[in-house]
């Protein structure tokens, strides 16, 4: 699972962008197109899959080339590509039907929790130079007050801990989630009537804060993934090239993973510790504004090329004999306007502070990643309330009509 799920969504924002600029134009209510939209987008995933495999192997990522041999390295690129397989039918059989929601946003929400998960309570240990230490922040605090005669500074090394999981990065975790959850509530309710006497009162539109939901803090990751991976690629081949070092260096460090340490690659990513967001502003300025801007700019673009535009909305509630109280059909559109583009882009640049508040804490795991997690969560917990509420609605009805 080297590649995760990066090509199946690249695959689906490419098709979804091309679908808003009208560079392709499809039916949604023709069966036929709709299944050639989903063939096509599965095919190009495929096809992303299978470059990105053979080009990781090419570029050195898991050994020199010669060295390797070209039967395992086709044998890395085949398991490669068979993972990318794996998940697109396991996000196939829940499109079907077959379980909630969507396969992508399952498996992000899955990666995140156990990454967290694991820097909590892993029982693996490892020397960071002060001899072995557990990698779990619990785990690691338990075992500090148990064998260590001085308790403050026992609680002092697992508060405040260098190069591993601490207690005070999972207190932010914490936080970060609980306020996340508290701001997805913020929504402004318009009330509905409909055109005819006859029609259903009571009804209203919410739009809420974050009206485009994660889908900024996903497109914002996916460009950065991107721009990640070819920048290291790149680096491996041609590390003295000039232009290359001006889109990224990267380095290894004590846990043998590559970070940037300087060029586009570097700015783009969060501050590692505090002491680097101190020592080096002109980064923590770059990446702040790198992220509130581009989290603004994707909210703002998607809701025109995603069809839930003020125009599209309005559309939607002409078809449905439906208009905002108070107003005429005509002025829907005007109304509609006041609210879902400030909402778009005051949410995304919200997911964006958020974003950065989290990384600037010391959160585990990213602040992109929480808040896709917690947004995913949140969807799922409210996609199964809604059909848990339709299931009671069915059976009263039915016990109703039997009594």
């Amino acid at each position: 699972m080297e590649l995760g799920i990066s090509p199946i969504v690249t695959s689906g924002l490419v098709m979804q962008l091309l679908s808003g600029t009208r560079a392709i134009v499809i039916d949604p209510s023709d069966r036929e197109q709709a299944l050639l939209y989903q063939g096509v987008q599965k095919l190009l995933g495929l096809g992303i899959t299978l470059v990105e495999a053979i080009v990781y192997v090419m570029s050195g990522m898991y050994g020199d080339l010669d060295k390797l041999g070209m039967g395992n390295a086709i044998m890395i690129v085949l398991q490669l590509f068979i993972a990318g397989v794996i998940v697109l039918l396991l996000d196939e059989m829940l499109q079907k039907g077959y379980g909630m929601g969507s396969g992508i946003s399952l498996f992000i929400a899955t990666n995140i929790c156990e990454n967290i998960i694991w820097k909590t309570f892993s029982p693996t240990t490892l020397n960071m130079g002060k001899g072995p230490e557990f990698e779990g922040a619990v785990i690691a605090m338990f075992h500090l007050l148990i064998t260590r005669q001085d308790k403050l500074g026992a609680l002092r090394e697992a508060f405040y801990r260098q190069n591993l999981p601490n207690i005070t990065q999972l207190m932010a975790t914490i936080i970060v989630f609980l306020v996340v959850i508290y701001i997805q509530g913020f929504r402004v309710d318009l009330p509905l009537k409909a055109t005819n006497s006859r029609g259903l009162s009571g009804r209203k539109l919410p739009i809420k804060l974050f009206y485009t939901s994660n889908i900024p803090v996903i497109l914002q990751t996916a460009l950065v993934s991107n721009l990640h991976f070819f920048s290291q690629l790149l680096h491996r081949k041609f590390a003295g090239n000039l232009f290359v070092r001006l889109f990224g260096e990267w380095r290894a460090n004590t846990g043998g993973l590559y970070v940037p340490i300087g060029g586009l690659a570097y700015y783009i990513s969060p501050p590692r510790t505090f002491i680097e967001i101190i020592s080096d502003p002109l980064h923590t300025s770059i990446y702040m504004i790198f992220i509130l801007g581009s989290c603004a700019v994707f909210s703002r673009v998607w809701i025109d090329i995603s069809g839930s535009s003020a125009a599209d909305v309005a559309r939607t509630l002409e078809e449905q004999k439906l208009v905002i109280k108070g107003y005429k059909s005509a002025s829907v559109v005007k109304v509609l306007s006041r609210y879902i583009p400030t909402a778009a882009a005051f949410g995304g640049i919200c997911i964006g502070a958020l974003s950065v508040f989290a990384d600037l804490v010391g959160a585990l795991g990213s602040g992109t990643s929480i808040l896709l997690a917690v947004s995913i969560v949140t969807n799922y917990y409210e996609m199964y309330a809604r059909e848990q509420h339709q299931e009671s609605v069915v059976f009263s009805s039915r016990d109703f009509l039997m009594g």
